[in-house]
């Protein structure tokens, strides 16, 4: 077994087709049918269905080609460690992160990215729980995302942390009061994304996730979601970075909460085993250009976060 088979194993795991698998790792069809037979026959088992169109992995494939990626993370860290810090601070980057947090950080992230050389970002907006199975099966390097509570299996840098606020529809009684005590607030009218977390759950345990009348909304479109309490009635949260996005001729629509003033905390997350320290750092400073001063964590204004 080697670790070219297991590349090969994931490639065609990726495209479901042979003949795109192997233009994608630059050799020939009938090569990477031959060393994937060879592993096949070393394991005894059959890795991929050959019947089915496009090709699928079989039940047994499934687990060989999960373990493949973590084989093959695990030989890319050691391979980083070897270098120089110098070509430490140059690569590419897989991100994941939420939907309520990439349209306020994304759109600048890549242009500080952009300005670094040698340093390529993919970045994925993803739900939670997805991001946090990539994470562990190492198909992310890096995840930006709000947490209600530590995930043991990963390192957490704390980046920020951002007020919330109430989107309020004009049909609704909120609509006329100043503020909106976050102890005693109406659920029953409050619209929350199906896939994200639940803000209040998150920083309450409040149970406020249940739809409006017969109506829920299942998609992650922060935007959407607002353009729906709009025309409808119910309020719904938005994270404090992503009320300048709104529209100009809403923004009356935006209350304060109080009687406590709810907070999320932002955090970028890794796997435990993760040793780019020098792209981790790169991240870092390019969030600290994007995110307020004041809304840091301390962790972030360090010069050099240590893992």
């Amino acid at each position: 077994m080697t670790l070219q088979q297991l590349e090969y194993v994931v490639a065609v795991d990726k495209y479901r087709h042979f003949v795109n698998a192997a233009e994608s790792c630059g050799i020939t069809q009938s090569t990477l049918s031959s060393m994937l037979r060879k592993l096949e026959e070393e394991l005894d088992i059959v890795i991929f269905d050959r019947n089915s169109h496009p090709i699928r992995p079989t039940k047994a494939g499934e687990a060989i080609i999960q373990q493949a990626k973590v084989v093959l993370y695990h030989s890319k860290q050691l391979m980083e460690m070897s270098m120089s810090e110098r070509q430490k601070a140059c690569g590419h980057i897989n991100l994941g992160v939420t939907t309520t947090i990439a349209p306020t950080l994304m759109p600048k992230l890549f242009k500080y990215v952009s300005g670094l050389k040698d340093v390529t970002l993919t970045a994925k907006e993803l739900y939670r729980d997805d991001i946090v199975r990539m994470l562990k099966r190492a198909e992310l390097d890096m995840a930006i995302m709000s947490l209600p509570e530590q995930e043991c299996d990963l390192l957490e840098i704390p980046l920020y942390k951002e007020r919330l606020w109430a989107f309020v529809s004009p049909n609704d009684p909120l609509s006329q009061a100043e503020s909106i005590d976050f102890s005693n607030m109406p659920h029953e009218r409050l619209w929350a994304l199906k896939h994200e977390i639940c803000f209040q759950q998150q920083i309450a345990g409040l149970n406020c996730c249940e739809p409006i009348g017969n109506s829920k909304y299942e998609s992650g479109d922060v935007a959407t979601l607002l353009w729906i309490v709009e025309q409808n009635e119910g309020f719904t949260t938005v994270p404090e970075l992503q009320i300048p996005l709104i529209r100009e001729e809403h923004k009356h629509l935006v209350k304060p909460f109080v009687n406590p003033i709810p907070i999320r905390q932002v955090s970028l997350f890794v796997r435990n085993d993760y040793v780019r320290e020098s792209l981790l750092n790169l991240m870092v400073q390019g969030i600290r250009q994007i995110i307020p001063v004041d809304m840091q964590d301390e962790m972030m204004q360090k010069d050099v976060i240590r893992i």
